[in-house]
């Protein structure tokens, strides 16, 4: 697949994406076939019309046969009965099996996004992805639901009135088709101008989705730092853009329609100076003449609707290589996954372990120590010295390039990384609440955890007399990210979230840097109970709460430096030492200023 995830041109058809498209319409191949039956029939019954209308003035009007004539009238109303029938037929299978396709595809991009490795996710803007997922996928509705059976249809349209034309009368036929060239130079001349505006018209789309996610994200910062003005400006620029791009489209195809219609027109006038000579001679009748007219009329309709497919087919091309680019993405995190993950039994072991976001810069370098079954392990640095990179690595959202993590002997990678996960539980800094209750946001939809156990949690983590106080306590459903909660209140969301699911291994990730005192009290009356008997890593700067750790990891530039309880890296007098003093005079600044 050319480009990066999700590079994309408008270039020529490209019949191996045409063809992996197709693939998705294989659960529907009796509907198909279906389709292509009242297709040809569709595309026949349509030119036997004029002809039909032919044979009434020549053989009926002309001579005065009027039980002929109503024969030939009811046929003709029967031909138009039928055709719209099978129109319609056509018309609505062909859509449902566009949206099921589109719905497959939908649902394939998704599972797919979800088992991609945290690495794609950090690469490619959210805006983007939201662009496949959504927009991509829609530009392919009119390819499935109509755009090749279509295409096809207008295919057979064309021949069958050229073949009736051949067959009624082959000098005005080919009179007829003088125009041809310049149909085709024209459409040609359309197609062009039209497809690369579709080309910028979609990058412009991309953008903005990009554009409007990161500044609904970030709406808080951008009106702390009073930048609405100049983010007011970036989005109209890129607005302008999609608006002037769409003009010009309207714009080509103001051209196209009334081109294609004049052509049309110069096509009757040469049927009209051809048959006024020859309808006076008798070579040509008055039903012929007419039945032309017809034909020329009915010519040029599929030729215009195929120059739009055309433009349609590219415009999904276009799409279906940005999202198979998608779908081709392998950075999946590598694991034979046969191994179902139970419990701790030993002891996690981190063997030699090395890990680089990029290939190139180390943030983990040889790192090696054991948590035993039961044990509290408290990981601690500077910023940027890897204690987060650990807990990502032990969850498996990065793969590591060197070394191994080892539970009760065995490498993390041979666990079904379901179950591995299912037995974790993590409390991040950063918070993330969905639109829905409460009760949802702890339980995240796992039927086998009861409403009591959630209450029970909540009255054990001092969380449940603030739910008391909610509309609808366990009920009330929670604005976007959990805006309405406090930091303090989503975090011991968080701890009742983790709670809940009676975990194995407990991660606490900076779980207690944005609590406010109050707030402080209520976890720190709650950490006994929660990590009692509980295998723990606690990754924080509150001392209080490293302190009651068992043993202290000490990381500095991605490589341990010390490792001990609390008392004997004070006696070390080394890094934790110093973040021990500086942490402890800020705390007396703080109390002396309070």
């Amino acid at each position: 697949m050319r480009g990066d995830y999700f590079g994309s041109e408008y270039n020529k058809i490209d019949y191996r994406l045409i063809k992996r498209l197709l693939t998705f319409l294989k659960p529907y191949r009796n509907y198909i076939i279906i389709a292509i039956i009242l297709t040809l029939l569709v595309s026949l019954l349509g030119p036997l019309r004029p002809y039909f209308t032919k044979i009434a003035i020549d053989n009926y009007i002309a001579n005065l046969d009027k039980l002929g004539l109503y024969k030939i009238i009811l046929i003709i109303f029967g031909v138009l009965l039928f055709q719209g029938i099978s129109r319609f037929a056509l018309t609505y299978i062909m859509q449902w099996v566009g949206q099921s396709v589109l719905n497959d595809i939908r649902l394939k991009l998704y599972e797919h996004l979800q088992n991609l490795s945290f690495r794609f996710h950090d690469k490619n803007p959210i805006g983007r992805i939201v662009t496949r997922v959504t927009n991509d996928v829609e530009s392919l509705n009119q390819l499935f639901s109509s755009g090749l059976i279509t295409m096809f249809a207008d295919i057979l349209l064309i021949l069958w009135i050229v073949g009736f034309m051949f067959y009624i009368n082959t000098n005005l036929t080919l009179i007829s088709l003088i125009i041809l060239p310049l149909l085709l130079i024209v459409t040609s001349l359309f197609r062009k101008k039209v497809r690369v505006l579709f080309r910028d018209l979609r990058a412009e789309i991309s953008k903005i989705n990009s554009f409007l996610n990161e500044f609904i994200s970030g709406i808080q910062t951008v009106k702390i730092f009073n930048q609405e003005k100049k983010l007011e400006n970036e989005f109209n620029k890129i607005n302008k853009k999609i608006k002037d791009l769409n003009i010009n489209t309207v714009f080509y195809y103001s051209l196209f329609y009334p081109s294609i219609e004049m052509i049309s027109s110069i096509a009757v006038g040469l049927i009209l100076w051809y048959a006024a000579s020859n309808i006076i001679t008798g070579e040509i009748t008055v039903g012929v003449l007419i039945a032309f007219l017809q034909y020329a009329q009915m010519f040029f309709r599929p030729i215009r609707d195929l120059s739009e497919k055309y433009t349609t087919l590219q415009n999904a091309m276009a799409s279906s290589e940005r999202i198979f680019a998608t779908l081709d993405t392998d950075d999946f995190i590598k694991q034979n996954d046969n191994i179902e993950y139970n419990e701790l039994k030993n002891f996690i072991e981190f063997k030699n372990l090395s890990f680089s976001y990029d290939n190139s810069k180390w943030v983990l370098k040889n790192i090696n120590f054991q948590i035993k079954k039961g044990e509290v392990v408290a990981i601690v640095g500077p910023t940027g010295s890897g204690k987060t990179s650990i807990i990502n690595l032990l969850l498996r959202f990065y793969e590591y390039q060197k070394g191994d993590i080892l539970i009760d002997g065995i490498s993390i990678r041979n666990y079904n990384e379901s179950s591995l996960r299912k037995k974790i539980s993590i409390v991040q800094q950063e918070i993330f609440l969905f639109s829905k209750t409460i009760y949802d946001n702890i339980t995240l939809g796992n039927k086998e955890i009861s409403f009591e156990q959630v209450r029970q949690a909540a009255v054990e983590l001092g969380f449940y007399d603030f739910i008391l106080t909610l509309p609808d306590g366990f009920n009330t459903k929670m604005s976007e990210r959990g805006q309405t909660l406090s930091l303090g209140q989503r975090q011991l969301l968080s701890f009742c979230r983790a709670y809940v699911n009676n975990p194995d291994i407990l991660i606490l990730d900076e779980a207690t840097s944005n609590i406010d005192t109050h707030t402080e009290i209520l976890i720190e009356k709650a950490l006994d109970k929660i990590l009692f008997g509980r295998t723990s890593i606690i990754i924080a700067h509150r001392l209080s709460t490293i302190k009651r750790a068992d043993k202290i990891i000490v990381l500095h530039k991605g490589d341990i430096r010390e490792i001990g309880t609390h008392d004997q890296l004070i006696k070390n007098n080394d890094i934790y030492s110093k973040l021990y003093r500086l942490q402890y005079e800020n705390l007396q600044n703080n109390s002396i200023i309070n």
